[in-house]
């Protein structure tokens, strides 16, 4: 019985033991902390630009693989050359989107959504984004209008 007694203390003295050494680890929290120094990858271009719409809506029905070219703006010099890397179809084509690598823009994904509600309004989402750089591009809807609207890259993402 004193046998029983004394290993069930020394198994619990030792898991105890453990218990203390996991919780006292000085292990750094890994934390990503934003680097507002990451260069401008659009700066030659301007803060707002107008989109044709139909080139996108054309852009929706790409398929994986496919090597494009995106003409982005009528009024400013901006195509985007790149890689079909995905495309999906939901919901009977109600949502239908698209990503396309940039061969160009240092690795930049064009993102393009095309939306159809139930009411039969067409919506665009999309973005030029690259994990590289301190700006990107957001699709923004003004008055029916659409346009690539200039963005910082931490005002919207968080790492």
């Amino acid at each position: 019985m004193k046998n029983h007694l004394c290993i069930t203390l020394c198994i619990s003295v030792l898991l105890f033991n453990v218990q203390l050494l996991a919780q006292n680890q000085d292990l750094p929290v890994p934390l990503n902390e934003p680097d507002y120094n990451k260069p401008l990858l659009f700066r030659s271009l301007p803060d707002s630009i107008p989109v044709n719409i139909f080139n996108f809506d054309r852009a929706v029905s790409y398929l994986p693989g496919e090597d494009v070219s995106v003409n982005i703006s009528d009024n400013i010099q901006f195509p985007f050359n790149g890689k079909v890397m995905s495309a999906a179809s939901k919901y009977g084509n109600s949502i239908q989107s698209v990503v396309i690598k940039s061969n160009v823009y240092d690795g930049a994904g064009l993102t393009i959504s095309k939306i159809t509600e139930t009411n039969g309004n067409i919506v665009f989402t999309g973005r030029i984004v690259s994990m590289k750089s301190g700006d990107l591009f957001e699709l923004v809807n003004v008055n029916s209008n659409y346009f690539l609207v200039k963005r910082k890259f931490y005002d919207l993402i968080n790492e």
